[in-house]
């Protein structure tokens, strides 16, 4: 009987979907990019200066259909910017930023202001929130610079 429970409940919790997660492995594989993250998080950047530009050319409309484009924007912009605070936090923060490190204090200070701007991006409404976001991000490359082959 217990054996019975046991693979019903392993059948439930296969079957229950879970929010992916898609920052690289946290085993020890050593295959990193780190440039082609922060290039994915300037795109997610792009994508929510997008998102702010459009909502703010639906803001006021009334009509049914830019009413469902601006519910889209914003599922949009949190969705990108939820994108950056998990690469920094499951990826950066976990594996690449290291206590050991001579700089870590000022790393780590450097990949707070991209979660504390991400954060703020979607609270808002205003570009400049974007372009402060999108600043921090550029200031990770001094870190992260373009693994050539």
């Amino acid at each position: 009987m217990k054996k019975i429970i046991f693979l019903f409940v392993l059948t439930v919790l296969w079957m229950v979907p879970s929010k992916s997660i898609h920052a690289h492995c946290q085993v020890p594989c050593g295959i990193y990019d780190d440039y082609a993250r922060v290039k994915a998080m300037l795109e997610d950047t792009a994508t929510v200066e997008k998102a702010v530009v459009e909502m703010r050319s639906l803001s006021g409309k009334k009509d049914v259909q830019s009413q469902n484009q601006m519910v889209r924007w914003v599922v949009n912009k949190e969705k990108h910017a939820d994108n950056i605070i998990s690469t920094i936090s499951d990826y950066f923060l976990t594996q690449r930023v290291k206590e050991e490190q001579q700089d870590y204090e000022k790393r780590l200070v450097a990949h707070h202001k991209v979660v504390v701007s991400a954060m703020k991006v979607k609270q808002n409404t205003d570009i400049k929130y974007v372009r402060e976001l999108k600043e921090c991000i550029e200031a990770l490359r001094e870190y992260y610079s373009e693994h050539r082959h």
